[in-house]
């Protein structure tokens, strides 16, 4: 994984990722795709809400899983790398992160 940026150097920062790191992520997103649309035909099916609760909790704990894979996959590569070429402002943007993804 190599993190680029382009443009003016503070923004649109891109991570290139090997073919099955992208596998494994799309294979992830898509699952949570059709858990979406399972609790909507059951929204629109009048499905009991507490079956709907269990669904969105599923739905929650596929994306919590796909953003730990994910920030671990970033802080292997990207993080370590840019720490080592001194980049600590990597750290801060890392606490930011942690702090959305902890709401």
């Amino acid at each position: 994984m190599e993190e680029t940026n382009k443009g003016c150097g503070c923004c649109n920062k891109t991570t290139h990722r090997t073919p099955e790191e992208q596998r494994l992520l799309i294979n992830r997103l898509n699952r949570i795709e059709g858990q979406i649309r399972g609790l909507k035909r059951m929204v629109e099916t009048d499905t009991y809400c507490t079956d709907i609760l269990t669904q969105s909790a599923a739905v929650n704990a596929a994306v919590n899983s796909f953003n730990k894979e994910l920030l671990a996959s970033h802080i292997r590569g990207c993080v370590a790398r840019d720490i080592r070429e001194g980049k600590d402002e990597v750290v801060d943007e890392l606490v930011e992160v942690l702090r959305k993804l902890m709401k």
